[in-house]
């Protein structure tokens, strides 16, 4: 079975490590067979992190995390932007314009922007036989993703019966990796496959409150330099 995190974050965003650095990390402390970056409503460092894939015991593939206006949606095998704060089939449409997958993750979260339970099930009742989730992310480590848990693991396997990711959401080296999916095969399309079949199982460990504070540590310092750096817009780019 191959494994795959394709949910993180990088310096070009709100995470606190460069591409060639969560790179080098996934490489040397994991054994994922495949990942993506997805920055928020960029594909720059998922893109960047394709270019740089020679030499790497993995497979890279592009995705980006958008913002939408009823929460967050991951869009995977995207190869151009797609526009931030549509609604939320809108934006699952162009996804699937483009032969991309649209995964909800950590739904139903208080803790961070996510697609709240009536945006979810008018999804799952569209009209369109355009507009559906491909996934939804039933394991993130992270206390948003922890929080909502138990809710969308129930609530999928009685009712909504999507197939089920695991990521990591890791805006920090050390989260690579703690969630990931398992799937049979170990190539990005191998991977796209067992989405669209229904082939895949979502695993990883939470994180404890010491990772937490860690993260948190590390987000002020990024604050701090870019700050001291570039200004008040750089911080405005960290924090939203």
């Amino acid at each position: 079975m191959g494994k795959a995190d394709f949910h993180m974050h990088t310096s070009l965003n709100d995470g606190t490590a460069t591409v060639r650095e969560v790179l080098d990390y996934a490489r040397d402390h994991t054994d994922l067979d495949v990942i993506a970056i997805t920055d928020h409503d960029r594909l720059t460092g998922s893109l960047e992190a394709r270019e740089l894939s020679g030499g790497y015991p993995f497979e890279i593939f592009t995705g980006a995390e958008i913002t939408t206006l009823h929460g967050h949606l991951l869009a995977l095998f995207i190869d151009r932007p797609v526009p931030m704060w549509r609604p939320l089939d809108w934006t699952i449409g162009k996804i699937h314009e483009q032969g991309g997958l649209a995964i909800a993750v950590h739904p139903f979260s208080m803790l961070t922007r996510s697609i709240g339970f009536r945006s979810f099930d008018g999804i799952m009742k569209h009209h369109s036989a355009e507009i559906y989730f491909d996934a939804v992310e039933t394991f993130n480590p992270s206390v948003a993703g922890r929080t909502c848990a138990a809710k969308i693991q129930r609530l999928n396997r009685a009712r909504f019966h999507l197939p089920e990711v695991g990521c990591s959401d890791s805006h920090h080296l050390q989260g690579i990796g703690t969630g990931y999916t398992t799937f049979p095969g170990s190539t990005a399309a191998e991977l796209k496959m067992a989405i669209v079949a229904n082939q895949t199982a979502a695993l990883g460990e939470y994180w404890d409150l010491r990772t937490h504070r860690r993260i948190a540590q590390l987000k002020f310092q990024r604050i701090g330099r870019n700050w001291a750096r570039l200004g008040r817009s750089a911080v405005r780019a960290v924090v939203g």
